[in-house]
């Protein structure tokens, strides 16, 4: 329990006063005239109240990311509290910070053209199209996976409460939220499912103390628990757990929001303090998921064993995170728990798949350089995309979605070297990027390397290719990047 206390206060103290050390480093200017009103359109730019955009900023990065991650995560022990504490006050929120606020001084530019302007043409075509196919399969999965709960919860309801009912009525509802001006239909529900989702939380903070059952502690920490992981700790739990500690995905979203704000210094609230208070959401799941299963009685000689056993569907025999969520929320928040524990597993996919379509259409816009004023301008544009989430919602993603968490942690390790590099070039402090930018390379490649699902290559020599590859990155970016901007700055000889 005193591990779990210390890291709640940890991730406190890190947006009070790393929080702020980044907001300084970044140089926020509330004198500057933000997106918002330079090119306000009615659709995309639009001024909201800051709450809004937090709480919509909150829900668009987290959704069932920090629940069904952390669960899965704790699995490997109570290594898990480390990487979400550390990972998020040092990597994950400046992470979020600085690609939200770089999109914001850049007009609410999206990830590719901010990768375009620091790394060049090439980067620019390969991140868009990682990017488009990350929120397409996102966009796919998440109408396949809530429609199949609901339809579970609703055979009652007959040939109107089946899959496919479901499946029309949530891609209907991500045709509306991708095509309407954002303060219509995403602007007013948003903040109501992230205000559910933070209760969801505060009841099951407060089960893990008034509950039975007991917490693991930090000297375990780095002693694989996971009962069925052949990967080792590093870097399978950096892949496992991302929304909770980084994730590249939250780089795709951030330009949203950056065109919707008032002020620069609202981004320490919005884009570091959305991050935080992810972070402590994965940590209290985390810890409920593991001191229950503590609790219960079923096989297992561990809690770990028990955890496993108890998320594991006995007709399929696959893990599934939301058996456990829901188990969690009825037992120990009642009937409240019951309504809470839909609007988790069934209500916080949707508006991760909604804003994962809206997202696509603004790169692909940005890409194409295409207005996006006029309706049918946003049809255009958009009907491809959704011709490709209909199609891919009947191709089967077990083993696609394998891939997800190494493309999700790939996309943040790319958007670290852009974020370095600006910095570099506006000589600031890069080193606060560039650090997180070295340890997910190495976390990234070695991963790949050594994966069932990657080359599956023998342990030490991924640790090798993923030193190699990370070393190579460094000196790649002192040659032609911290010693250019060192040649600039010398005066030259006559």
């Amino acid at each position: 329990m005193y591990t779990f206390i210390i890291s709640i206060l940890l991730l406190v103290l890190g947006y009070v006063f790393y929080g702020y050390f980044v907001e300084r480093t970044f140089g926020a200017d509330a004198r500057r005239e933000t997106p918002c009103y330079t090119k306000q359109d009615g659709v995309d730019y639009i001024p909201m109240p800051t709450w809004k955009v937090y709480l919509i900023q909150f829900l668009n990065i987290a959704g069932t990311g920090p629940i069904f991650g952390a669960i899965q995560g704790i699995l490997f022990g109570p290594a898990a509290y480390l990487w979400i504490v550390f990972g998020c006050i040092f990597g994950g929120a400046v992470h979020d910070y600085m690609s939200g606020m770089l999109s914001l001084r850049k007009d609410g530019a999206s990830l590719p053209e901010l990768v375009h302007a620091e790394l060049g043409r090439t980067a620019h075509i390969i991140i868009l199209l990682f990017a488009l196919v990350l929120m397409i399969l996102v966009g796919a999965v998440f109408v396949t996976t809530p429609a199949t709960l609901l339809g579970t919860m609703t055979t009652s309801w007959g040939e109107w409460g089946t899959p496919l009912v479901w499946t029309c009525v949530i891609f209907a509802y991500y045709i509306l939220a991708t095509l309407l001006p954002i303060d219509k239909v995403i602007g007013r529900i948003y903040p109501l499912f992230g205000i559910a989702l933070l209760i969801m939380a505060g009841g099951v903070l407060y089960g893990i103390f008034a509950q039975q059952g007991a917490l693991p502690e930090i000297t375990g920490a780095f002693a694989n628990h996971h009962p069925n992981s052949a990967l080792p700790l590093f870097p399978a739990l950096f892949i496992t757990i991302a929304c909770g500690a980084i994730s590249g995905f939250h780089a795709t979203q951030s330009p949203m929001m950056a065109r919707c704000m008032k002020n620069e210094r609202l981004g320490r609230p919005v884009f570091y303090g959305a991050m935080i208070t992810e972070g402590l959401v994965a940590l209290i799941w985390a810890a409920a998921a593991i001191k229950f299963a503590d609790s219960l009685n079923v096989e297992g000689d561990t809690p770990y064993q028990r955890l496993l056993t108890a998320m594991t569907n006995p007709e399929t025999g696959k893990m599934n995170p939301a058996i456990i969520v829901n188990q969690i929320c009825n037992s120990w928040l009642g009937t409240v728990g019951a309504v809470l524990a839909v609007l988790g597993v069934v209500a916080a996919p949707i508006t991760s798949g909604d804003t994962a379509l809206r997202s696509a259409r603004l790169i692909t816009a940005d890409f194409l350089h295409l207005p996006q004023g006029r309706i049918w301008q946003r049809i255009l544009l958009s009907a491809p995309l959704f011709a490709l989430v209909f199609l891919l919602m009947f191709v089967n993603f077990d083993i696609l979605w394998r891939y997800f968490g190494w493309v999700n942690q790939s996309l943040s390790m790319i958007t670290l070297w852009t974020i370095t590099v600006w910095l570099a070039r506006q000589h600031k402090l890069y080193v606060i990027t560039l650090l997180p930018a070295i340890v997910m390379t190495m976390v990234c490649i070695t991963y790949i390397c050594i994966a069932p699902e990657g080359f599956q290559l023998p342990p030490l020599w991924g640790y090798a290719i993923g030193a190699a590859v990370t070393l190579t990155s460094i000196a790649v970016f002192v040659l032609t990047v911290v010693l250019k901007e060192k040649n600039k700055l010398t005066p030259q000889q006559p």
